[in-house]
C-alpha cells in the first residue's frame, strides 16, 4: 500500500475535543502533494493520527454553508436529519 502524504497547510478550527485529547478539526489539507481541500475529521494531539473523515471542495463547502444557513437552529429537531442526511452525501459519496 503506497504511503499517504498530508500536510495541514491551514488550521481553520476546532470543532471538539474527546476524553483522549483527540479534536475533531477543520483543516485545509493537502492529500499527496495536491491543492488543499476542506476536511473535518479527529486528529490525535500531535496529528501524527487521524481518523476517517470528509474531504470537501471549496464548491462543496459553499453547497453546506447554504444547507446550514437555512437551519432553524431555534427548532434544531425538525432539521436534524435532512442536515445529516445532506452532509453524508458529500461525505461518503466517495466510499
Amino acid at each position: 500500500m503506497a504511503e499517504l502524504k498530508f500536510e495541514i497547510t491551514e488550521h481553520i478550527g476546532d470543532l471538539s475535543e474527546n476524553a483522549k485529547g483527540w479534536k475533531k478539526e477543520l483543516n485545509l489539507v493537502s492529500w499527496n502533494e495536491r491543492d488543499p481541500k476542506y476536511d473535518i475529521r479527529e486528529w490525535a494531539p500531535d496529528h501524527s493520527k487521524m481518523g476517517k473523515g470528509c474531504t470537501l471542495t471549496a464548491d462543496e463547502v459553499v453547497a453546506l454553508k447554504e444547507i446550514l444557513n437555512g437551519i432553524d437552529f431555534d427548532s434544531f429537531d425538525e432539521y436534524l436529519s435532512y442536515a445529516v442526511y445532506r452532509l453524508s452525501s458529500f461525505c461518503f459519496r466517495r466510499l
